[in-house]
Formats: C-alpha cells, structure tokens, sequence
C-alpha cells in the first residue's frame, strides 16, 4: 500500500499487544483507586492541607455490610482524625520530622504508641461470641498438654523488678492460641484493707519466659518496668476486650520499647 498508510503494517498480533497495555494501564488504574479506599486522600503532617477532591485515583464510596449486626460502614468517608496530637516537630517547616512528645509518652499515643480508633466492641468470630476471653469463660478451652501454664507465674518488667503474677490467660477462640495475660499487681498500702487487688492485660507477643534462681520459671517483660505496669489501660469488662481496649493496651507497650527509660529515646553512640 502507499504512503499515508494506516492499517498496511499493523497485524493482528499488533494490536492485540496495544489491547493489552491498554487493559492493564486501565487495571492499574483501577486498583490503585480502590486501595486508596482507607486513609486517602493524604494530607500534608505540616499544614494539615489535602486535595479535597482527587477525583483521578479516588474510588466512589462503597457500602460495606458489617456481620452480627453491627450495622454498615461506607469507605472513603472522607473523614479526618481530628485528635490533636500531643507532640512538637523537631523541624517545624519538614513534613515527616521528628516528633518531641509533650506529656508523658506512655499515655500520649504518639510514635510506637500510636492507636487507632477501632470500634469499641469485641472482635467476634463465627457465632457472634467475642473472640477473646479469659480461660475461664472459655468453655472447652485449656492449656495444651506438655506446653508451658503461665498461670501463677511470677512476671517481671525490665528493671527485672516483681510487677505481679500471671493469674489467667486469655485466649483467641478462633486462632486457638494465648493473646494476653492477665496480671495481678497485688494491693498497695495506700489502697486500705480490703482493697481489690488491680488486674492488667499484657499481649503474649512482648512476653518471654526465662529462668530464674532455683530453675523457676518466670515472664518476663522487656517493653516496660514493673511500675509501668499500673498505667496499663484498664478494660471496662474482665470478661471481655474490645478491639479500642486492645489497641490502647498494646499501644501501651509499643510506647514502652522507646520511651520506658529515658535512655531509650537517645542515640547509642
């Protein structure tokens, strides 16, 4: 054919390869909207600016049908986390600086203490029933033959001082497998006689056992010292944890990793 041609060197294999880098442009395209259904649209830490209306690589809002009733949720919402946050920049003018909390770290929710705002019910698996539980409310449920019983166990902080001992275990019914411990702190003076002794959750993943004088076998905890160990968030039920209760819980340890000692938060060299 002449000069001006259009079809005269395209054959079938041709434009089935420009086919295909079409449809996958577009599957990337449409994939990376739909993850962005959570946390999107970004906003700058700084000036708290974002582009309200990214309507190139934001999916519309879908409706999600939530199991055992808990009603529907819709994402992206568009909502904003509002909560102040407890801390300063080191570089003001820097977007992703570091942060100097203004508070006690322990508590703020800030840097490995972070937490997320999680409904405040309890993770339920298949029959609506919450997922974990103490032992003693789950029926059925026992420590494994042969495995380790950290009930009565003596648990220590990492300043390796008493904080208390282990008087249940609490259980993921669905993963078959320990979640926290639940730690008797014991009663102080000050309480009065008769007081309650307090009990806290500490998550099985910061626990260790070791082997202390005598060939006992204790846990131990690097995250926080044995006094931190009363500023651990309190549930508002021993029976069961919310998924807000577990978040505050393990952010509270989280926090400890860096800001439990103060030489924690300063450079090793």
């Amino acid at each position: 054919m002449g000069t001006g041609s259009i079809v005269g060197s395209i054959d079938v294999a041709q434009v089935t390869l420009y086919v295909f880098w079409i449809f996958f442009a577009g599957l990337i395209w449409y994939i990376r909207k739909e993850d962005r259904r959570e946390g999107y649209p970004l906003e700058n830490d700084v000036t708290g600016e974002y582009n309200k209306d990214p309507w190139l690589f934001l999916a519309q809002p879908k409706t999600f049908v939530l199991p055992h009733g808990n009603g529907t949720v819709s994402y992206p919402d568009y909502s904003r986390d509002t909560r102040p946050i407890p801390g300063e920049r080191l570089l003001p003018r820097y977007p992703g600086s570091p942060m100097r909390p203004t508070g006690d770290p322990m508590k703020l929710g800030i840097g490995p203490g972070s937490w997320a705002e999680r409904p405040d019910r309890p993770d339920q698996w298949h029959d609506g029933k919450p997922k974990i539980v103490p032992l003693r409310v789950a029926e059925g449920f026992d420590i494994a033959e042969g495995d380790k019983d950290p009930r009565g166990m003596r648990i220590f902080g990492c300043d390796k001082a008493l904080a208390g001992t282990v008087a249940e275990v609490w259980v993921d019914r669905m993963e078959q497998m320990i979640r926290y411990l639940e730690v008797d702190l014991g009663t102080t003076a000050s309480e009065g006689e008769g007081a309650s002794a307090r009990r806290v959750l500490v998550p099985m993943t910061f626990c260790v056992y070791k082997k202390a004088r005598g060939a006992e076998t204790v846990v131990y905890v690097h995250a926080i010292t044995s006094e931190q160990f009363a500023g651990v968030p309190a549930l508002a039920s021993m029976e069961q944890i919310t998924l807000l209760e577990e978040e505050k819980v393990t952010a509270y340890f989280g926090a400890g990793q860096l800001y439990a000692t103060p030489e924690r938060a300063e450079p090793l060299l």
